[in-house]
């Protein structure tokens, strides 16, 4: 590798890492935010920071893509700008010259992509659900999150507003008959909540509490007979966790599963199942080697999407940051788009929808190919 290869390799690097860093802190406040941001008060503050480390690979598997893409485009976009690929070009380099050193840098992407999402990925992913929810079983109180109806209970449905130090406003709780209908319906100003270690309950106190009982024959029926609305100053319900502990037992799913576990499954299915027909054995087999499939189609995005940035960044000669990062974002809807649609046809098996998940790739890179030979004969 010459000195220029060398000068666009590092360029690469340093901007695609600058862009992936980016986009995954972007995903990662995302996630956060929908997992975590309501248990905020309840989990300690250094099992928050391990569960938004946890999901780390997560995030990079998605945001390593799109990082490459908008990566190359800014670089060959400034570089072109200044006039410096055209000053290549005119001393005889042709496009796939320059470009060596970029190809190289996505050849490695693919690789490190692949290790995520087929080792560090399931991994971390397993990890944080089991820590989540060790989290949740150690700390009772924090199944009640605020502004969530909560469905976890047996025989009761509960809607919080707004729960401050374990002090709740506006709180609802509807009592289910054994068809899962509302019998009784209490609406609380305000309330207190407690735990009982010894039963393993918690204690919901309500205060100036608002009762309507519904008709036991037909509840669902507001033009039915209503058996009365009524006040009370003080009311109590307790909610067993047994159902609820139940509930944060972690199963892994197949897409949380390393290339070693995934193979495992597919041999195991690939042999008679004592319980399982012969068509529902091939369904598994097939939803296998679909997740196999889209783990190494998604890492072979990255070289798709640096054969399509390539003769986009030479062409649209543009310094601006925002224009190519847009640029960036809309292709990588696009093939993300495309794969959710291939993903329509999981169930079709005559159809092998494993392989259709290379469908995106196949037409980015076909894509890529034909505008890198337009801008080597440009």
């Amino acid at each position: 590798m010459n000195l220029l290869h060398r000068h666009i390799f590092a360029n690469v690097i340093l901007t695609c890492g600058a862009a992936v860093g980016m986009f995954a802190f972007v995903l990662m406040i995302g996630n956060a935010l929908r997992d975590l941001l309501p248990l905020m008060g309840q989990l300690a503050p250094e099992t928050i920071i391990r569960l938004t480390a946890l999901l780390l690979p997560f995030v990079v598997s998605y945001a390593l893509p799109m990082g490459m893409l908008t990566g190359v485009l800014l670089v060959l976009g400034r570089m072109s700008s200044d006039r410096e690929i055209t000053a290549l070009r005119a001393s005889g380099l042709s496009v796939a010259w320059v470009s060596a050193p970029i190809l190289f840098c996505a050849l490695l992407g693919v690789v490190l992509c692949m290790l995520i999402n087929f080792e560090f990925m399931p991994v971390a992913r397993v990890a944080y659900h089991q820590e989540l929810a060790a989290a949740l079983r150690q700390n009772p109180l924090s199944f009640i999150v605020p502004k969530t109806f909560i469905h976890e209970f047996a025989d009761k449905i509960v809607y919080v507003g707004e729960s401050r130090n374990l002090k709740l406003r506006d709180v609802w709780v509807w009592e289910l008959d054994r068809q899962s209908r509302a019998k009784v319906i209490y609406h609380a100003e305000s309330g207190d909540l407690k735990f009982n270690e010894k039963d393993k309950t918690l204690e919901l106190i309500g205060y100036n509490v608002l009762v309507e009982y519904r008709d036991e024959k037909d509840p669902e029926s507001f033009g039915g007979e209503e058996k009365g609305i009524g006040h009370a100053a003080v009311m109590s319900a307790v909610f067993s966790l047994e159902k609820v502990s139940a509930s944060q037992t972690v199963t892994v799913k197949q897409k949380w599963m390393t290339f070693g576990q995934l193979m495992t499954e597919w041999r195991r299915l690939g042999q008679p199942v004592p319980g399982v027909t012969p068509a529902e054995r091939e369904r598994r087999r097939m939803q296998v080697q679909i997740t196999m499939h889209e783990k190494f189609a998604t890492a072979f995005s990255v070289l798709s999407f640096t054969l399509i940035a390539i003769p986009l960044g030479i062409k649209i000669s543009r310094k601006e940051t925002s224009a190519n990062l847009g640029l960036a974002v809309a292709l990588a809807m696009a093939y993300y788009f495309a794969t959710i649609v291939v993903s329509w046809f999981d169930n079709h098996i005559a159809l092998r929808p494993d392989l259709l998940m290379w469908l995106p790739n196949l037409a980015f890179q076909a894509l890529g190919l034909w505008m890198f030979y337009r801008a080597d004969r440009s």
